[in-house]
């Protein structure tokens, strides 16, 4: 039906499961696999060979094609192929007792859909007076959602709050489309985003360990034999295993990879060190300006857009400050509430080289609303990466965009940060007064 609309490689890989056309794919490290494909969903494919079946992440996948000519014809490509139709739904607790403006909240999810270039057909918030363990909504609140994604020929309900594994598979059915809780969304950015060999790496381990979690959704549509007194596993049971078993060696094989890349990157920082050239990070809230302000300084051409997440791989320059002082600026990955843990996880030897930096530039979006809130959520993240109090005097506070503010508002951060060029200041918030670049890296 049409709330059922895919993107065209989910189009594809339907038209050759219901063919059954026995496939060919070829996943990044190069290893071949084949197989008929016997069900799919946002992250995985389910490939079937031998009377064994085995769980292949898209994220692993470079091409797949078919093992001999396919009966079915590739679908006409059109606009609303291209881009799945998505709504984005933010629940709001009753007692929540979270300082965010739901509307604000509802604003940044908003943007997260198309960060990932989705057709933003709807977006609300959604009431939650109590939570339901299968469903989060009510039933009412499911149902009347169910009417729309109907009519508006939904495909996908991005619903911006964490969802277990059960409430995902109960939504899917009832709405009858796929459903992404807050962190799927996130990885799906990131995946998207990644393009060194490094970046996918992270985004692949932090995938495969949200997705280890959730191996029970995957398979709730096999058959689930069970003994009289329910500990004798069926086949379901033994598949869930045996991809667990799966997971943890990919994974396992994923660290020892990046472990390699924690060390040459221990390597390159042991020798700025020995050469007394400080390093300076940029940190900050995604779109907070980061790149902008990393282009402007180096003249470097990184992806400077208004949309969440733009940048994903650090970068480095080294830059002259003054004559004969040179310093080396990088750029990170952006922050922003909420941010899984899973990706905190596998983007710690990136974040190392905040952590390791003389200097932190925490760029803040002074016009944003919810500003402070955002700072409080990036000084969140550097607690969690061990970077705290004792480390207060190298963090450094940019204020940016103030050219956006109101004219009094503006006047009035004047008085206490030096504009050092149009809609950028610095300021260190724990000073009587600010400092400019130069006297920041002194």
């Amino acid at each position: 039906m049409a709330a059922d609309k895919q993107n065209l490689q989910d189009a594809f890989l339907n038209n050759v499961r219901k063919a059954k056309v026995p496939v060919t794919i070829f996943l990044m490290n190069g290893v071949k696999l084949q197989g008929v494909i016997t069900w799919f969903d946002n992250f995985c494919v389910l490939l079937r060979r031998d009377g064994q079946s085995q769980l292949v992440y898209k994220h692993a996948i470079s091409t797949v094609m078919p093992s001999q000519p396919s009966p079915c014809t590739r679908p006409k490509i059109t606009d609303s192929d291209m881009r799945m139709r998505a709504m984005v739904l933010h629940p709001v607790f009753s007692r929540s007792g979270s300082p965010r403006d739901p509307g604000d909240a509802l604003a940044e999810a908003e943007s997260l859909a198309r960060a990932l270039d989705l057709e933003l057909v709807e977006s609300r918030l959604a009431p939650v007076s109590r939570m339901r363990a299968g469903t989060l909504f009510g039933s009412g609140k499911v149902e009347e959602i169910a009417e729309l994604v109907k009519e508006a020929e939904i495909g996908l309900v991005i619903v911006d709050g964490p969802l277990s594994p059960i409430q995902q598979r109960n939504l899917e059915r009832a709405w009858k489309a796929k459903v992404l809780d807050r962190t799927g969304l996130i990885l799906e950015i990131f995946g998207d985003r990644a393009r060194t060999r490094e970046g996918v790496l992270q985004v692949e381990l932090a995938h495969l360990t949200y997705q280890k979690s959730r191996l029970v959704r995957s398979w709730t549509h096999l058959e689930r034999q069970r003994g009289g007194f329910g500990f004798l596993g069926g086949p379901g049971e033994t598949q869930i295993e045996a991809d667990r078993r799966a997971l943890d060696e990919r994974i396992e094989r994923i660290r020892e990879a990046l472990a390699k890349a924690v060390r040459t990157r221990g390597q390159h920082r042991a020798a700025r060190k020995r050469s007394d050239i400080p390093v300076v990070a940029l940190v900050g809230y995604t779109n907070a300006g980061k790149s902008t302000l990393f282009n402007r300084l180096t003249g470097a051409g990184v992806l400077a857009r208004d949309m969440l997440f733009a940048t994903l791989d650090p970068t480095m320059r080294a830059i002259e400050i003054a004559p004969g002082r040179r310093v080396v600026l990088s750029d990170t990955v952006g922050f922003i509430s909420d941010l899984p843990t899973q990706l905190v996880a596998a983007f710690r030897a990136t974040l190392e080289e905040v952590i390791d930096a003389d200097l932190i530039l925490h760029v803040r979006d002074i016009a944003h609303p919810e500003s402070a809130i955002q700072a409080k959520d990036v000084r969140d993240i550097l607690t969690e990466l061990g970077i705290g109090e004792a480390d207060e005097e190298r963090i450094v506070e940019v204020w940016n965009k103030i050219d956006a503010l109101p004219e009094g508002e503006g006047e009035a951060l004047r008085q206490t940060a030096v504009f050092v060029g149009h809609g950028v200041m610095f300021t260190n918030g724990l000073l009587p007064r600010a400092t400019n670049l130069d006297g920041s890296l002194q």
